[in-house]
């Protein structure tokens, strides 16, 4: 039976066309090696049509290992829900391949297995989905063009954090804006088990600036580095699905 272990996750909420800093795709690879799984979700009004965004969407899930979706903000509650559960499951789905070529001794996935066996083995993916650990640092792009989107943004957050607590597991979130008020990117919620201050800190946010989409994947990155550097924080289990992924 495999450990409990832990799933880290960055959920970036954007409307495409990063204009500032390193390639956000390269970021996400950087992110992917270090077993953090990239989601974009991609938040475009009703009348756009912007291809170079929906396709940077696209290209930074790709290179994270994570799953993109685009929707209209209407549509964001449901789909930001979704989308980390999809990418909790595939990341579990990847590590079960994992052990199954260890078992088996040869290249095995779950879908060469017999329909029953499958069945069986994605029952054990859903229960480990249910009380394994999740991380998600939650990247919100506050860029002018969002600026009418950010209410949704907020209500999509807060359903997600209550989601996420009926689950066995424990949740840690942590929410960056970029661009920062001074910098590229910028802390609002260090990690915590629920969202519950979120009303608030966005209250105060001015939408405005460039798009460092790049940058804030980095510091994405290294806030997850930080966090296991404390003492106290490092689980001793989790380590099979950041080796596995």
């Amino acid at each position: 039976m495999m450990k409990q272990g832990t799933i880290r996750q960055i959920l970036l909420l954007t409307d495409g066309c990063s204009n500032n800093g390193e390639d956000p795709s390269a970021m996400a690879v950087l992110a992917r090696e270090q077993g953090i799984t990239v989601n974009v979700i991609g938040i475009i009004d009703e009348d756009a049509s912007n291809q170079r965004g929906l396709h940077e969407i696209d290209q930074i899930a790709l290179s994270g290992g994570g799953i993109s979706q685009t929707v209209y903000a209407t549509q964001l509650s449901h789909t930001v829900q979704m989308v980390t559960r999809q990418a909790m499951t595939q990341t579990l789905q990847g590590v079960v391949n994992e052990q199954l070529k260890k078992i088996l001794h040869k290249e095995t996935d779950l879908e060469a297995l017999p329909p029953d066996t499958r069945g069986e083995v994605m029952e054990v993916v859903d229960e480990l989905g249910e009380t394994a650990n999740l991380e998600v640092l939650i990247l919100v792009d506050t860029s002018a063009s969002m600026a009418s989107k950010l209410p949704t943004v907020k209500e999509a957050l807060l359903d997600l954090s209550l989601s996420l607590n009926a689950r066995m597991g424990s949740n840690l979130f942590s929410l960056s804006i970029f661009p920062g008020k001074r910098k590229e990117t910028e802390q609002l919620i260090d990690w915590t088990p629920t969202l519950e201050s979120l009303p608030a800190v966005f209250s105060k946010l001015s939408p405005g600036g460039l798009t460092p989409t790049g940058p804030a994947i980095r510091e994405a990155i290294s806030k997850f580095k930080a966090k296991r550097h404390k003492k106290g924080w490092l689980p001793t289990d989790d380590e099979y699905i950041e080796k596995s992924v």
